[in-house]
């Protein structure tokens, strides 16, 4: 996990400079129960802590700095403020250009505010699901025209616009986008506007609409590969900067990420026997790493834990070598923690006249959970 975090930093420190992450959606790869959910949840949770500016009313939320002419402004601005310039090539938004003409081109009639991130009133930011292909369209992602509105204003006019897109309502934010390449490649095309050129297009007439913010998305492996083998979204690729997120592969870790689950339900006071966390994440770590060349695997999992077996295993390898070996897919395959955590909820209540956990019953139930899951031969040997 300290990896898909440091990846995760350094691509938030690039796109801060201006480089090209800032360019591209942060696309978190990894398989099932390996915990991108919990990194998008705290990736929000950040968000919340940042406050930010922007144009008083303006409903997605833009900054002040879209006001201002590059080619006028901008070295006023970098004089006076020590504003730089590439903070000025984003877009006033159509409700912005609207309020500029009633205001007859005065900037000064603009008001800025305040604004702190909210994942519960979506102040920048913002989650979307992909949908039936059949009914789910761009204006989950843009927003669509508010039929209510249109006794009063024309269809093109930005009163009459509801910006409830995820990427109106994430500007200046983050966007999530849960399990991006299962939606219909048409909904994506806002995306590509978005991350590379800072503006996307609504559904009606209107002018451009600007985006400064983050995209992240996160799915399956499979999905991913399905999406990248058709050459015909070659667009979308160039665009992803993919950071893995394999599963835990230390098994200290893995009994924290237990605890913490049976912390969280009713079996948090319930007896558990020494040793029986310990056994279920060993087994659960033991079919995620890669079976190193001329040492016991067991070794390679006690190093991966930190332990020295200097003076044990004379054949255990250093951390590092163990890492070349194994590639960089590892930890991308394996029983997945939800599984562990059902192991749990079966031992934890396989007495009917006790709620408790030991190894014995952790032993009996696995092997019955492995015959019964029917997983492909490499998986069940």
């Amino acid at each position: 996990m300290e990896e898909a975090i440091e990846q995760i930093v350094s691509y938030f420190k690039h796109a801060s400079q201006g480089l090209e992450e800032k360019k591209q959606i942060l696309y978190l790869l990894g398989p099932v129960g390996g915990g991108k959910s919990s990194l998008a949840e705290k990736l929000k949770q950040l968000m919340e802590r940042v406050p930010l500016y922007a144009i008083k009313g303006s409903p997605v939320f833009e900054s002040p700095l879209g006001l201002f002419n590059p080619d006028e402004d901008a070295d006023i601005l970098k004089e006076e403020y020590g504003i730089p310039n590439r903070y000025l090539k984003y877009i006033m938004s159509p409700w912005a250009v609207k309020r500029l003409n009633e205001f007859g081109g005065d900037i000064s009639k603009f008001r800025v505010v305040k604004l702190h991130p909210s994942r519960l009133n979506q102040i920048a930011i913002a989650k979307t699901e992909p949908g039936d292909e059949n009914n789910q369209d761009i204006s989950s992602l843009v927003g669509k025209v508010d039929i209510r509105q249109l006794e009063e204003f024309s269809q093109d006019d930005p009163d009459a616009y509801s910006f409830s897109g995820a990427l109106c309502r994430a500007n200046q934010g983050i966007m999530e986008f849960v399990e991006m390449f299962k939606a219909p490649v048409k909904v994506l095309h806002p995306l590509l506007t978005a991350t590379q050129e800072g503006n996307y297009n609504s559904t009606e007439g209107l002018g451009a609409i600007p985006f400064e913010g983050v995209l992240l998305a996160h799915s399956n492996e499979s999905e991913w590969q399905t999406f990248r083998n058709n050459k015909t979204n070659e667009a979308f690729i160039d665009r992803v900067n993919i950071v893995k997120v394999p599963y835990c592969v230390r098994v200290s870790e893995e009994v924290h990420i237990y605890e913490k689950l049976l912390e969280h339900s009713s079996l948090k006071d319930a007896p558990c026997a020494p040793d029986t966390l310990k056994m279920l994440a060993q087994f659960t770590t033991l079919s995620r790493i890669k079976e190193p060349e001329n040492s016991a695997i067991y070794s390679k999992m006690k190093i991966y834990d930190g332990e020295n077996l200097k003076d044990t295993d004379p054949n255990a390898k250093p951390l590092q070598e163990y890492r070349d070996m194994a590639g960089v897919d590892e930890g991308m395959n394996g029983l997945s923690t939800r599984f562990a955590f059902k192991i749990l909820s079966k031992v934890f209540n396989f007495d009917p006249s006790e709620v408790a956990a030991n190894p014995v019953h952790l032993l009996y139930v696995l092997e019955q959970q492995i015959e019964q899951q029917q997983f492909p031969d490499e998986v069940h040997d």
